[in-house]
């Protein structure tokens, strides 16, 4: 069987859990900050999950 080729862009964008979940960072936190709050700016900065119906998708392009 051959090797899984990892889709490089998906690689810099997430990140697999150890338990299988996939990482993602939050947009619209690069520019025009002066227009958004503090709090909305707080959250943006942390990480999230990718959705349950995108999940299966981003696993096939970061098998590794």
């Amino acid at each position: 069987m051959p090797k899984l080729k990892t889709h490089k862009g998906a690689a810099k964008r997430f990140k697999k859990t150890g338990t299988g979940k996939v990482k993602r960072h939050k947009a619209y936190l690069r520019h025009i900050l002066t227009s958004k709050d503090k709090k909305r700016k707080r959250q943006l900065g942390g990480g999230t999950l990718v959705s349950d119906a995108d999940t299966p998708k981003v696993k096939r392009m970061i098998p590794y």
